[in-house]
């Protein structure tokens, strides 16, 4: 499970951050989600789906981690 979350961070950290220099292109689009989506196109849902997956990832590990470690602690 241990390498599961490790491999998890990993992809949030390089492919869910890029690019590193300035603000990362899924924060970009969460704001543009928020703010309405004026203007998005399917293309952009799209790309939002990419570079959000590793979170949504690292989310389901998360939580497996915790129902195990929470029945292992019952």
């Amino acid at each position: 499970m241990k390498k599961q979350l490790l491999n998890a961070l990993l992809f949030c950290i390089i492919p869910g951050l890029l690019p590193f220099s300035g603000e990362p292109h899924i924060a970009g689009k969460v704001q543009w989600i928020l703010g309405g989506a004026v203007g998005m196109q399917s293309m952009d849902y799209f790309d939002t789906l990419l570079h959000g997956s590793p979170f949504i990832y690292l989310i389901i590990v998360l939580v497996k981690w915790g129902r195990t470690d929470f029945k292992l602690n019952a």
